[in-house]
């Protein structure tokens, strides 16, 4: 049998004075959510573009709700073959 599920990603970014903040909120239904932050800041020798940053900064954030998720897998792996043993 295949079941559906439906998970969404939240973004949003911030930029502020030379750095630029992301936070990615994957919602996993049932109230259950993992929240993840991303920074990028720009060297003053770079040129200020505001799109690299965010790009950046999204990225990283979207890096940590991915580790996040992998980690709650194993650890509910483990849980499942420690209590079939």
């Amino acid at each position: 049998m295949s079941t559906a599920e439906h998970w969404s990603v939240a973004l949003s970014v911030h930029e502020h004075e030379g750095q630029t903040r992301a936070e990615a909120r994957l919602d996993l239904g049932e109230n259950a959510h993992l929240l993840g932050h991303g920074t990028a800041r720009r060297n003053p020798s770079d040129p200020n573009v505001l799109e690299i940053g965010e790009k950046i900064a999204v990225a990283r954030a979207l890096s940590d709700v991915a580790h996040m998720l992998l980690g709650s897998a194993a650890m509910q792996l483990d849980r499942s073959c420690r209590s079939s043993a």
